[in-house]
């Protein structure tokens, strides 16, 4: 466990300095937003307002969010608008695989909003875009960053199908906060659903956000969770509030309960942690492919 000084609630909830992020500038950065205007496509980086996207667009890369821009989940941290989608783009496989081969992307992350109103969950689409790009971009590894799929585990089975190196669903935050953070879910669900893409073969992965009221000890009986339930990789980071009607940050996490917290997914069994303020699920996802 990491000590830290007392300190008051004004200074637990200002933004320190170790959250400073660079703006978004550069060519390469101008480059990926067009190509994202260009194919009129979604991502996360947008979206969820990350505070990488400066680093990681002016690298050449992106997180790609599929099956629009609206959600049917209500999680209290999350920016990415709540209400009824629209009928998703059976185009949109194409337009996402043809963006990734022009930006030449080497390792690639889709993620996509909850479409609990299909049957499916939006699998199909999971499928046919992961085949998609591995069709035009064969050389390019892909994690799929996948939602809830509510016990439907026939949908699952198709998003985990297509040939994707890394699955990841995150837990996002620990069991007991479940109902003020993701009210829609279930924490046992969560686990059910990471151990069953283990046991189909893929190598899972998982995040948490720290600083919405969770304790240490519940931290890392969440991982002791995931470990139980055969994870492999996990990202932890700092949650930052999107706007004023989400979520309080309830404290700003040290750095180095961050490291201690990445010692010790390490000593449980987990195969590589990447734990730090600004860490986000896909935030060095090339790293983590082959591990």
């Amino acid at each position: 466990m990491i000590e830290l000084p007392v300190v008051s609630t004004e200074q637990r909830t200002r933004r320190p300095d170790w959250l400073r992020v660079k703006l978004p500038i550069g060519e390469n950065f101008k480059k990926v937003r067009s190509l994202v205007d260009e194919y009129k496509l979604h991502t996360i980086c947008q979206s969820g307002n990350c505070p990488n996207m400066g680093e990681c667009w002016g690298e050449g890369t992106a997180t790609f969010m599929i099956l629009g821009n609206i959600c049917t989940r209500s999680c209290t941290f999350c920016a990415v608008a709540t209400g009824r989608p629209n009928e998703y783009d059976t185009d949109e496989p194409r337009r996402v695989a043809e963006a990734i081969k022009l930006m030449q992307v080497k390792h690639a992350v889709l993620t996509s909003v909850n479409r609990d109103e299909l049957k499916d969950k939006g699998a199909e689409i999971w499928y046919q875009t992961v085949k998609a790009v591995k069709e035009v971009s064969p050389k390019t590894t892909i994690e799929t960053l996948i939602p809830d799929t509510k016990s439907n585990w026939e949908a699952l089975y198709r998003m985990i199908s297509a040939g994707q190196e890394v699955v990841s669903h995150n837990i996002e935050t620990v069991e007991r906060l479940y109902r003020n953070v993701r009210p829609q879910a279930k924490y046992a669900r969560s686990l059910e659903q990471i151990r069953r893409t283990k046991e189909y073969g893929q190598r899972t992965k998982s995040g948490i956000m720290l600083g919405l009221g969770e304790t240490q000890d519940e931290v890392l009986k969440a991982i002791d969770d995931l470990v139980e339930n055969g994870l492999d990789i996990l990202t932890l980071g700092q949650y930052l509030q999107p706007t004023k009607m989400h979520h309080d940050v309830i404290e700003f996490i040290h750095p180095d309960v961050f490291a201690m917290y990445r010692e010790e997914g390490l000593r449980r069994g987990l195969k590589y942690v990447e734990s730090g303020p600004l860490v986000r699920s896909s935030y060095h996802a090339e790293r983590h492919v082959n591990v």
